[in-house]
């Protein structure tokens, strides 16, 4: 059986393991010279997003033994808003690295990997199909499947990012939403270590963002968060996108081409994160191709996942900097507080997104008819 592998990020090594895991050797093509060569960031995985998966690592683990260690479990995560700060207590995820840091997910995936990496790859889609069964595409973004008529787009994005050097908490990262700063978009700080993190922010761009200033609105947020954080950083690195899309593929295979990681659409549009997502749709494609899965099914659920996360993103796009300051406040009450806690820590499997999709509709509608 001949299968290629288009792409050796999450999604792809993902496939790749679990395909030799079954007795199969796929033939795996990245145009980068090596796994994770880009820049660094630092993402989370919340629990909450993973739902009815209670703690989605040891799920990985012991289901489907793809084993990853994160930079360290959240256990307090600060929400930043335009005139106040709240928290969320307890273990409701983790942190990890992407990109070429020695101990990214993608780092660490590799090594799990048995078979040779086809590197600087300029193969193309449309060769592959010529010369193998089955192709998994896990180009790490859309536009393959946009290119074959698969893929819904429903924003693209602005994203700037930092590393920076400093005293940090490892387990504790912040997010702000300051609409005044960053209108519709929000930004986030993760810790690597203790001494650096990735501060970064993202916006979508409306028709109203396209003629800001990428540069000005950085300067405000990063003097912004330096003031919050009582710290003077040293930016080491950085990184800049532009329009990048986020939306969710029409079918997950077609003939015998399966869409994975970015190209299934895995990203969540609520908070930007995707890793699980990610991950399940290479394995899920991997048991397809060896007939102990049917992808079609498997993916249902992450389809409903990106449907609730979208409602979710609507939901804060229509809010106020004086409703979501509201709400930040309230955050720290002790019912509020203790509410939150029950919701979001990890031995809940409350899926809070499924159950709050029909209210944040019913308001997005309201907010709609209003405007």
């Amino acid at each position: 059986m001949k299968v290629a592998i288009m792409g050796a990020g999450m999604s792809g090594l993902s496939c790749a393991i679990t395909l030799e895991k079954h007795g199969i050797t796929p033939t795996i093509f990245e145009k980068r010279g090596s796994v994770g060569d880009r820049f660094i960031n630092a993402e989370a995985m919340f629990s909450i997003l993973s739902r009815p998966v209670k703690d989605c690592l040891p799920y990985i683990a012991e289901n489907y033994h793809i084993n990853l260690k994160p930079i360290d479990k959240v256990d307090k995560f600060f929400i930043h808003s335009k005139n106040e700060i709240g928290t969320i207590d307890g273990h409701i995820g983790y942190t990890n690295i992407r990109g070429r840091h020695e101990n990214s997910f993608e780092r660490q995936l590799e090594k799990q990997v048995k078979d040779s990496i086809n590197f600087n790859s300029t193969y193309e889609y449309e060769e592959l199909c010529k010369d193998f069964e089955y192709v998994v595409l896990a180009t790490g973004d859309g536009a393959y499947a946009s290119h074959l008529g698969n893929y819904n787009c429903d924003l693209t994005c602005t994203i700037k990012g930092v590393t920076v050097e400093g005293e940090f908490v490892k387990s504790n990262p912040h997010v702000w939403f300051n609409y005044e700063l960053l209108p519709k978009g929000y930004a986030w700080l993760i810790p690597f270590s203790e001494k650096e993190a990735n501060l970064v922010m993202a916006y979508p761009d409306y028709h109203d963002n396209i003629k800001l200033d990428i540069n000005e609105i950085w300067d405000k947020f990063y003097s912004l968060a330096c003031r919050d954080l009582e710290q003077s950083f040293r930016i080491t690195d950085n990184f800049e996108v532009t329009r990048y899309m986020m939306g969710i593929c029409n079918k997950p295979k077609i003939d015998n081409t399966y869409f994975v990681g970015n190209c299934f659409g895995s990203i969540s549009p609520g908070l930007g994160f995707g890793q699980f997502a990610a991950i399940l749709t290479g394995i899920y494609s991997a048991y397809d191709i060896c007939k102990v899965g049917n992808y079609e099914e498997l993916t249902k659920p992450l389809f409903e996942n990106y449907n609730h996360s979208l409602v979710f993103r609507r939901f804060m796009e229509s809010l106020t900097d004086d409703e979501i300051d509201s709400g930040v406040k309230n955050l720290d009450s002790k019912i509020m507080s203790e509410l939150v806690d029950f919701i979001c820590s990890s031995n809940r499997s409350i899926d809070i997104l499924k159950l709050s999709t029909p209210t944040m509709r019913l308001w997005n509608n309201y907010k709609e008819s209003k405007s």
